[in-house]
């Protein structure tokens, strides 16, 4: 029997700087350590480029006028959660699918605030496609892997 529940649907931010290392946030809601790049639901009516510029800005302060959009994935990518993920939207969703946006950092380091709107990180770093796949929870690196190698990350 299938799960009757939809997946939810989502945006990733791929946020990559000049030197091509990739942005990872620690989720500031987690007591044990949780890696991830910025991700988030879309808005009604929204589409998913807009609202991967929305979710940049609110998770890192970093704004449609510091980045270059490079690609968006050509498909949705999804996954389930897991049955021990205590999440407040396992009630609704039995997962996300996830549209995937890579944005350049044209703007120096600087203009990276964690407390701009929402407080999704706690910290923040630049990590290699290795140190990223090695840090990301286990039912997301199938999702950050096929992203990466469609970005050729």
């Amino acid at each position: 029997m299938s799960d009757p529940l939809p997946y939810r649907p989502c945006v990733g931010v791929v946020l990559t700087n000049a030197d091509g290392r990739i942005f990872a946030g620690q989720r500031a809601n987690m007591d044990t350590p949780a890696w991830q790049m910025p991700q988030g639901g879309i808005d009604e009516g929204e589409d998913p480029l807009a609202a991967a510029y929305r979710e940049l800005e609110e998770e890192t302060g970093v704004g449609r006028d510091h980045v270059t959009f490079v690609q968006q994935t050509a498909d949705w990518l999804a996954y389930d959660f897991p049955d021990e993920l205590p999440m407040r939207w396992k009630e609704k969703y039995r997962g996300q699918t996830q549209m995937w946006v890579h944005f350049r950092l044209d703007a120096p380091d600087s203009v990276i605030n964690l407390n701009h709107k929402d407080v999704e990180f706690s910290a923040w770093r630049w990590m290699t496609k290795r140190e990223i796949l090695t840090v990301i929870v286990p039912f997301k690196r199938a999702i950050y892997k096929a992203v990466l190698k469609e970005f050729a990350l």
